[in-house]
């Protein structure tokens, strides 16, 4: 399959996919942080190319409900929120490409309304293997919810942690608080990458 990881540096949903033969690629507007096929530009310009299947990861800053109270107290974030809430849709509403996963932190009641719907499916990286506590939503078009592999019961009592709410500030906390934890890719790529 030709796969499109759009808004990703990383390489490791696009590496997950490589790794079972497919045909996959990022792009991000900075470059690759592994080898690998990777666009550096913004993904409007390849957006129209032929797709089977696009993983998405957009900027997250103004529509997590994490943030929310910043749109109350920062000039400027009401606008820059229905920006960002206009670029999901871009990518979620991409229907040439028939199969899509835009993937993004549990959102605020502000950037839901303008989305229209909720997240498809709500996971944790401990239910794919990686030890940590950051809940994802996905908003899913054609594609079913992830099978968990783990309970949290299968974990030993204090083993999974809270790094990235933890994480100290720093000039690319952003960028690792991002990232998509191994197990998650993994099983994308094997639970979505059977698909025809």
């Amino acid at each position: 399959m030709r796969v499109l990881i759009a808004c990703e540096c990383s390489g490791i949903v696009r590496d997950a996919f490589r790794a079972r033969g497919h045909g996959a690629v990022s792009c991000d507007l900075k470059p690759s942080q592994t080898p690998g096929p990777h666009y550096q530009c913004d993904v409007r310009e390849i957006l129209h190319e032929t797709w089977d299947i696009m993983i998405a990861h957009p900027v997250c800053r103004y529509l997590t409900n994490a943030g929310v109270r910043w749109l109350y107290e920062r000039p400027g974030r009401w606008e820059a929120m229905r920006e960002a809430a206009a670029f999901f849709l871009l990518l979620e509403r991409a229907d040439h490409i028939p199969q899509r996963c835009v993937e993004n932190p549990i959102m605020h009641r502000h950037a839901i309304e303008i989305i229209g719907r909720k997240a498809s499916q709500y996971i944790q990286p401990w239910q794919f293997g990686d030890p940590f506590q950051k809940a994802t939503g996905l908003w899913l078009t054609n594609l079913p919810p992830l099978r968990p592999e783990q309970q949290k019961a299968d974990w030993p009592a204090g083993a999974i942690r809270q790094d990235v709410w933890l994480m100290p500030p720093s000039a690319d906390r952003e960028e690792k608080r991002s990232l998509t934890y191994p197990g998650i890719a993994r099983a994308m790529a094997e639970q979505w990458g059977n698909r025809t």
